[in-house]
């Protein structure tokens, strides 16, 4: 019986959960807001968003950072980690481009 590699399972199902991996996708441009992040993942609700922040954020690839300003202001970022899935998020949006049409 052939069964898939066990790291590679865990990287699916936890990059495969809703919005995961969208929000990882748009944190490569740089930091950003907590606003601009719900802008730009579109059709995300602001509780899903915190709470897929926060599991990016306890898994090591994504930094929170609070500005006590005034005013306060939260702005997320990858963290080294998160950079490192960079050039496999990149990999899978050429394959998907060439690959998986809109259906």
């Amino acid at each position: 019986m052939r069964a898939c590699d066990g790291a590679l399972a865990r990287a699916f199902k936890f990059l495969g959960k809703r919005w995961n991996g969208i929000i990882l996708a748009t944190l490569m441009s740089g930091p950003t807001g907590f606003a601009q992040l719900r802008r730009s993942v579109v059709g995300i609700s602001d509780s899903v968003l915190s709470e897929r922040l926060g599991e990016l954020t306890r898994a090591g690839l994504v930094d929170r950072n609070v500005d006590e300003g005034p005013p306060i202001s939260v702005e997320y970022r990858l963290t080294p980690s998160g950079n490192a899935l960079l050039p496999a998020l990149h990999e899978l949006s050429v394959w998907a481009e060439a690959n998986l049409t809109d259906t």
